[in-house]
């Protein structure tokens, strides 16, 4: 496993957010994590990524105990669902930012930024300003930036769930086709369960702290908290309503 979670718990005050969370995501796997809002779910992700402490719990990386490491070490990216981009800078810019602070030939920068541009349909975009760009194509120049650095584990926290409904399926398509072919490790957020079966390759449904791990994707689907098969059962019955003949009296 290249991530393992063992017993994470955190509680605020009174209140316990997180209990005893345990899971595991392999290299180049999507976890899909449904639930409501209020769940844990960003609770669990800001601890994964160093911006909350665990009272209680392990997080290893390929190994490693990431606990007393550094935000800014742990070679994860963080996604909201504001794209955050520096308004000073250009597409290019934005995206070749973390390049940058890493020292990176500008050869390499150039060509590395570039091919990231092209794979994102933002190429033609490379000398604009952030506000001179749609939601979604802040967005993407958001994802780029975070993928740019290659980092080993992305953390997605509802990461389209400003855009509108078109917008954000294209997204999803965008992010199922860049994540496999450069092999990233997702831990994916969301409270759209179409959205979660869509982006995912594994599943889980946070409630009140407590994860619960599916080891199929049928099982996720006829979970009821899930509500999947009650909206799929929901679909079928217009479709056989809207299909029906009318006859005259």
């Amino acid at each position: 496993m290249l991530l393992t979670v063992a017993y994470l718990s955190k509680r605020f005050g009174d209140q316990p957010v997180l209990r005893d969370i345990t899971c595991g995501l392999a290299a180049g796997q999507v976890l899909a994590v449904l639930g409501r809002s209020g769940g844990g779910k960003t609770t669990l992700l800001k601890i994964l990524a160093g911006l909350e402490t665990p009272d209680t719990g392990t997080v290893l990386l390929d190994g490693q105990d990431l606990l007393p490491v550094p935000p800014n070490e742990r070679q994860m990216v963080y996604l909201y669902q504001e794209p955050l981009l520096f308004p000073h800078l250009t597409v290019f810019e934005n995206v070749a930012f973390g390049l940058r602070i890493r020292q990176v030939g500008k050869n390499e920068i150039v060509q590395r930024v570039s091919k990231m541009l092209e794979e994102l349909d933002l190429g033609a975009h490379a000398q604009k300003a952030p506000h001179q760009l749609s939601g979604g194509q802040r967005q993407r120049v958001s994802f780029g930036r975070a993928l740019i650095i290659r980092p080993r584990l992305l953390l997605l926290d509802e990461p389209f769930g400003n855009l509108d409904a078109q917008t954000r399926a294209d997204m999803q398509q965008l992010f199922l086709r860049v994540t496999r072919q450069h092999q990233i490790t997702s831990l994916f957020v969301t409270h759209d369960s179409r959205e979660a079966l869509t982006v995912g390759t594994h599943f889980a449904y946070l409630d009140r702290g407590l994860l619960t791990s599916f080891p199929s994707v049928r099982e996720f689907i006829q979970d009821p908290r899930t509500s999947i098969a009650a909206e799929l059962t929901f679909w079928e019955s217009i479709q056989r309503t809207a299909f029906q003949p009318d006859y005259e009296t």
